[in-house]
């Protein structure tokens, strides 16, 4: 499916887990015929735990509840945490999920990675934000920074599509899925926004992301600010910012100071003086982990989703992102990043950056290479066709009346 430009729409900006969460568990309580909810993580903890309840509310009055989860970042949730919601009807999906060997999990490549919640086909959520208490402040601070939207208006027929298509791609047991029914007509116009959507697959849309990307910042004539947790983009993408900086294109970067996982720090820096030295500003945000992927581009163009700018995202999971076009819009998006800047990041100098470069040049060289092409290495090991199970949770009887009951992942059966 090709995705072409909407007129009509609304969209707000929601910022962290306490904008995203109130407003998604508000809507989904008000379905009232289907909830569809695609994301990478769904951990057991009071997030977790109050989307389960709602989902079970929902789908105990009737309404079409299907969830699909990633194999490897939502592969320990517990039976009874499952049997809970698909006895009332859910269908949770696993997408590619695979056995643990000597301990490690074995399916870290090819992840859902999308972030997509569309209810009743009239309202729907696109972002970076997972269902875990980590997206909120009191978590403490390791708490993520991050970002959403919601969306009404003809848009939504686009998103509720290719969550369907999702579903409808993969198979079980080398059977197709029973097809899901999509939206009749377009919604009405609800806004004055335009937007696309953009994904990247492993099928027809491999670089769809990174193609709106690389046309926004071409396009660029004063302003263009990054915002994204994992850095480490392709040739052309580092080429295309350079090339805007030396046009007179004010160009920042707001990066990780105080990342979750070290080595994402690690690897950003290595880029630091290819890129400063041309006069891209870069910053580092200090006050927490930075987990959102977010951009803007002028007064009008912007993108928020789920990927971010590294060979994973970019090579091989499943990502999501909304391009929009709405100047107030950008604008609050740009005031809020401009704030963030001013208060909680510190400016990374070309002469900080400079400091070691004598070796760390080849360092640089090698590992710029063998990162982008890890993904079509690891496309490789192993070479399959990513599946998707319906979890169907049998509490089995164990000998030990305090044993934990064991979760088992049965098939599908389709007609």
């Amino acid at each position: 499916m090709s995705y072409i430009w909407r007129e009509g729409n609304d969209v707000e900006l929601l910022i962290n887990g306490e904008a995203y969460f109130p407003a998604v568990f508000a809507r989904i309580r008000a379905a009232q015929k289907q909830v569809l909810l695609e994301t990478f993580i769904i951990f057991e903890d009071k997030v977790g735990n109050e989307l389960q309840q709602i989902l079970i509310e929902v789908a105990s009055r009737g309404v079409e509840v299907q969830v699909m989860v990633d194999g490897y970042g939502t592969a320990d949730l517990s039976a009874p945490f499952v049997a809970a919601m698909t006895s009332v009807g859910v269908k949770l999906h696993m997408f590619d999920p695979k056995p643990k060997i000597l301990g490690y999990r074995t399916n870290m490549f090819r992840r859902l990675h999308r972030k997509i919640i569309v209810v009743d086909g009239e309202e729907a959520f696109v972002g970076g934000i997972n269902f875990s208490a980590d997206h909120l402040a009191d978590f403490g601070p390791m708490a993520k920074q991050d970002y959403a939207v919601r969306v009404t208006g003809p848009i939504v027929v686009d998103i509720h599509r290719a969550s369907l298509d999702l579903f409808r791609q993969n198979r079980e047991g080398g059977r197709p899925r029973r097809s899901l029914p999509a939206m009749q007509g377009l919604p009405r116009f609800t806004g004055d926004a335009r937007m696309r959507v953009a994904i990247r697959d492993n099928d027809l849309h491999p670089t769809d992301i990174e193609r709106q990307y690389l046309q926004a910042i071409r396009s660029a004539n004063y302003r263009l600010v990054i915002a994204n947790a994992y850095f480490f983009p392709g040739y052309r993408l580092m080429r295309e910012l350079r090339n805007a900086s030396r046009r007179g294109v004010d160009v920042t970067l707001i990066l990780q100071g105080q990342p979750d996982m070290p080595w994402v720090r690690a690897c950003a820096k290595l880029l630091y003086n290819y890129l400063l030295r041309d006069g891209v500003s870069i910053y580092e945000y200090r006050e927490r982990p930075l987990h959102g992927k977010v951009a803007l581009v002028d007064q009008e163009w912007a993108t928020v989703g789920s990927s971010n700018l590294d060979p994973l995202s970019l090579s091989l999971n499943l990502e999501a992102n909304l391009i929009i076009r709405h100047p107030p819009f950008n604008q609050q998006l740009h005031q809020h990043l401009k704030e963030l800047v001013a208060e909680k990041c510190q400016q990374v100098s070309l002469e900080t950056a400079m400091r070691g470069s004598w070796w760390r040049a080849p360092l640089t060289v090698m590992c710029f290479h063998f990162i982008r092409r890890f993904p079509s290495m690891a496309g490789q090991l192993p070479a399959h066709v990513p599946m998707m199970k319906l979890l169907r949770p049998h509490l089995e009887p164990a000998n030990d009346a305090s044993a934990e009951p064991e979760l088992q992942l049965n098939q599908e059966k389709t007609s």
